[in-house]
Parts: structure tokens; sequence; C-alpha cells
């Protein structure tokens, strides 16, 4: 499959400049995940490989070939939209088959791919239906169809998932990952959603204000963010952050004079913010009071909100517990579980 180079590209309408000097490299057969907040360029960025958006400046190339000038029919992309854009005249199979008949396919070719794309995707007793008559997880499956049967290079996802219920999601998530395991075809996918990136790529981009904040496999962003913004987006419950200035080298001494030993020392930098994960806080009698005030029990696991150090902070169970809210709790973190950032530029400082 075909690889994909974004090299310097920029995007401005008039004044406002949409994405700053984005560079990325996706290897062929790859699924890279485009995440981050509403605005931060992402969607601008998929529209601009698509060929629905002009590339102001920098280069797009597919398969080593340039296409910025390259209408979008000729690109050897397929792309699945937020919302299905299924004709409500036709049944599934014609909905399937509808750009293939407009390429003039043979009717005999076209048949078959549906038929293909239609066993894969479970759809094969729907041929006949109308969109009407259809779920939403089946009316977006129709429009994977129809971006399979065309057989791409390249398959383009602009949230693919948003208008579907939690459990659709989550079912549709697995149904998506299955589908490029089958295909292998090079997939960039962009989601606001941190779980779907977390789980359905190989490698993710997270993006912010029109530049890239980080980028590499999905667990690595996880265990090493470089910036306060990645620490805080990636990640269920979020992280918890705490701020203060340094004592010592390794000191951290919170504003109300609680003090904190530092994975290793830090040098010159006076304030510093610490960020801990939910699920690194540890039980310990010698640790910190915590004041608990809402439990969220899951089942098979226990979400607590607890004030430690004056700071509300999420902590994550796995299992059950008895605490009860207005009881006080000890928790601490080991050393190596603390995530160190410079306060006032936000980047990581233990990486």
């Amino acid at each position: 499959m075909s690889a994909v180079e974004i090299r310097e590209v920029r995007k401005s309408y008039g004044n406002l400049e949409v994405l700053r000097g984005v560079s990325i490299h996706i290897d062929g057969g790859k699924f890279v995940a485009l995440v981050g907040p509403s605005g931060c360029g992402k969607s601008t960025l998929l529209r601009m490989i698509a060929g629905l958006e002009e590339v102001t400046a920098g280069e797009i190339a597919i398969g080593g070939r340039v296409i910025n000038d390259v209408a979008p029919k000729d690109r050897d992309i397929a792309m699945v939209f937020q919302n299905y854009a299924l004709y409500p005249h036709m049944n599934v199979r014609e909905n399937m088959g509808f750009a293939l008949r407009q390429r003039g396919t043979p009717k005999a070719e076209i048949e078959k791919r549906v038929s293909d794309a239609a066993r894969i995707l479970g759809l094969e007793k729907l041929l006949e239906r109308k969109p009407r008559a259809l779920s939403g997880g089946q009316r977006q499956r129709v429009a994977m169809g129809r971006a399979i049967v065309r057989k791409p290079n390249v398959f383009l996802f602009d949230e693919p998932l948003s208008n579907l219920d939690a459990k659709l999601r989550v079912q549709m998530r697995s149904e998506l990952k299955e589908l490029h395991q089958r295909l292998g075809v090079t997939t960039v996918y962009v989601t606001h959603d941190q779980i779907e990136a977390m789980t359905l790529a190989d490698y993710a981009v997270v993006m912010n204000g029109g530049v890239i904040e980080q980028m590499g496999p999905p667990l690595h962003l996880y265990d090493k963010p470089k910036s306060l913004f990645v620490a805080a987006f990636i990640g269920s419950p979020p992280m918890n952050f705490l701020e203060g200035r340094i004592e010592g080298g390794d000191t951290l001494v919170l504003d109300n004079g609680a003090r904190l030993t530092l994975p290793r020392a830090i040098g010159a930098v006076q304030r510093v913010t610490v960020g801990v994960r939910p699920e690194h806080f540890v039980a310990d009698k010698e640790g910190w009071p915590a004041v608990v005030s809402i439990v969220e029990p899951t089942g098979s696991e226990t979400q607590i909100t607890v004030r430690l150090f004056d700071h509300t902070v999420r902590v994550l169970i796995r299992g059950r517990t008895d605490a009860k809210p207005g009881e006080t709790i000890r928790l601490t973190v080991p050393a190596a579980d603390m995530h160190v950032f410079n306060a006032g530029t936000g980047k990581r400082l233990d990486a």
C-alpha cells in the first residue's frame, strides 16, 4: 500500500493560518489517527489529503507522487465522512456500487466487488434495503463498503463514529480495527476521541492550534507525553496536575507547603508541574492524607475523587473499595510514575 507524505504543509484563510508547517510520514499499510480538540486543524488536513481543500504551502504526496494539483477523483483515495451521505432512493447494493458505475466499471466486476465487501462487512442480507430501513451502525458499514469496493491506496475517515451511541461506537471500533488488519490499506483517521486514537491507531498524531504537539505509537504518548497538553489530552480519566516550586533540585514544594520528592534532580527550573495518572496512586499507611469526596464504582474498577494538598484529584482503583465520602485515605505515588513539566513552557523535563 502507498505511503503518505505531508511536508511542511500550511493552510490559510486570508490572515487566519489554520495549519502551520505540518510534516508527517505515514508508512504504507499503517493506521494513523489525527487527534485533537475542535479547531486544531485535523479535519482541514484530512480534506487537503482528499483534495477538498487547497494547499497554501508545502507538499502532500501519495505513493511518491505529489498530489497538490491532482483532482480528488484521480488521487486513488476513498473517504468516509461523519454523516453517511447515502443516496436515500438507492438500496445498499446500488449505494455501494455507485462510484464504480460512474467510472464505467463492467457490471460483473461491480457485482463481484460489492458482494466481496458485503461479505466482509456482514451486509449480505441487507443489500436490497434502502438506507431508511437500516440502523446507524448498518449505514456506517454501507459507507465503509462504498469505500472498500473502490480498492483505493488510502482510506480517509473523518470522525466516522461520532453519530453512533456509546455501545455501537465500541462495536464499530473493533470492526474498523479488524477491517484494517484484513485489508492492510493505508488509513488516516480523524477523531477528537482519544480513546479511538489509542485503540485503533498504529501511530497517533496529537494536534493543537495548527501544529503537531507529539506523534508516535499511542502507548508511547500515554507513557511519555512531551507536553502538558498531550498529558492532559491523552488518557481517561485524565492526568492529575500539582504545581509548585523546586527546592534542592529534586523536591517539589507545593503552594500549601506540602513537599514531594521528584524522580530526579530538575536543575535550574524554578516552577514545575507534576502530573500523575489516576491509576498510579497507591494506598500507603504512611502516605499523604486525602479526603474522599466522590466514589464512582463501575464494577471492574472504582474512580475516587479526593482532596489532596488542596487539589481535587482523581484516583483509579482496580477492583472495589470500602472508602466512603468524608473519609480520609492515605496515598502515595512511586517517583518513577511522576511526570515533570516546566510550568512556564509546558514542556516535559524528564523525557
